[in-house]
């Protein structure tokens, strides 16, 4: 509790469980891993270890997982993946108290609305994660009203990673990688709450058109937010704050860091840094608890199933 005054919620982590297999041309992965490696010593960030496979690789990572919540005086972490929803439910039951999880899998694969039921009203999971531009049908498709129906009777929130995806060589061009694909689902379903991270990772003036929109749609911090880099006009942390916190005001605004690797564990830097912008914003401190606390933890107790 030392730089913030009250326990943090890091509403978005990754368990980093499972591995990634290698499909992009050595020409593509090479950039990639030197884009990796630019990234890291930008940070000061050590090499990471590889995602965990075995089973005693998985039990390790989630025991210095807990640690992590417990050193850095933490309420709880939302591993928003984790190597499916078996193995992240049985992370969250082993340290309730610590963890947090959604369930993962493609919401286009069979018997998607069966895994979700099982993994909410079974395994105990608590919200749903998806990509955007990994969709290959719209969001209002009605093959996915019966998802959108249940979710909406769960009440579980749903967070959607729109823009950029993956590392350089990554994802930049798809039918969905703008927010705003978004809406007709979000208008249609306002009892849902779809949660937006990274600030729209690219796409933040759609983003803010679809949060004025739809009183449904959180905007998540977390991450770098290096994409800022890569606007054609200049971009802050503090203008991305400023701008959303000015549209939609502070209870619909959520911390995260998208931490998962070890030996980085939690980015504290991340956490410090979104502080400092608040703070030189001037925003209040019972509004800074709500980002940094108090939204996560109401989203995540309105699961009632």
């Amino acid at each position: 509790m030392d730089c913030a005054g009250f326990k943090i919620v890091d509403f978005h982590a990754h368990l980093p469980v499972g591995s990634w297999p290698a499909k992009s041309h050595p020409t593509i992965r090479k950039y990639g891993q030197e884009r990796s490696l630019a990234m890291a010593r930008e940070w000061c960030f050590p090499e990471a270890e590889p995602f965990a496979e075995t089973p005693e690789e998985i039990q390790s990572v989630v025991t210095r997982w807990a640690q992590q919540v417990t050193d850095n005086d933490l309420e709880c972490v939302v591993f928003v993946t984790g190597g499916g929803n078996d193995t992240l439910a049985d992370a969250v039951r082993q340290y309730p108290q610590h963890f947090r999880g959604f369930a993962h899998h493609h919401i286009c694969s069979p018997g998607a609305l069966q895994e979700l039921r099982r993994a909410v009203e079974e395994l105990g999971l608590c919200g749903f994660k998806m990509h955007g531009p990994r969709l290959h049908v719209p969001f209002e498709d009605p093959s996915l009203d019966p998802i959108w129906q249940y979710i909406e009777r769960a009440g579980i929130p749903v967070l959607i990673h729109f823009g950029l995806l993956g590392k350089a060589g990554g994802v930049v061009y798809h039918p969905r990688m703008s927010p705003l694909t978004l809406a007709p689902v979000a208008h249609k379903y306002p009892d849902i709450p779809f949660v937006i991270p990274h600030f729209g990772c690219g796409y933040p003036q759609e983003l803010l058109h679809l949060c004025w929109s739809c009183p449904n749609i959180y905007v998540d911090t977390s991450g770098s937010n290096q994409w800022m880099r890569w606007m054609p006009y200049p971009l802050t942390l503090e203008d991305l704050f400023r701008k959303f916190y000015e549209t939609i005001g502070p209870d619909r605004i959520i911390f995260g860091t998208d931490s998962s690797w070890f030996p980085r564990g939690f980015t504290r830097r991340y956490l410090e840094d979104q502080l400092r912008a608040c703070r030189w914003l001037g925003i209040r401190e019972d509004d800074i608890k709500k980002i940094f606390r108090d939204n996560a933890l109401r989203l995540l107790q309105r699961t009632n199933s």
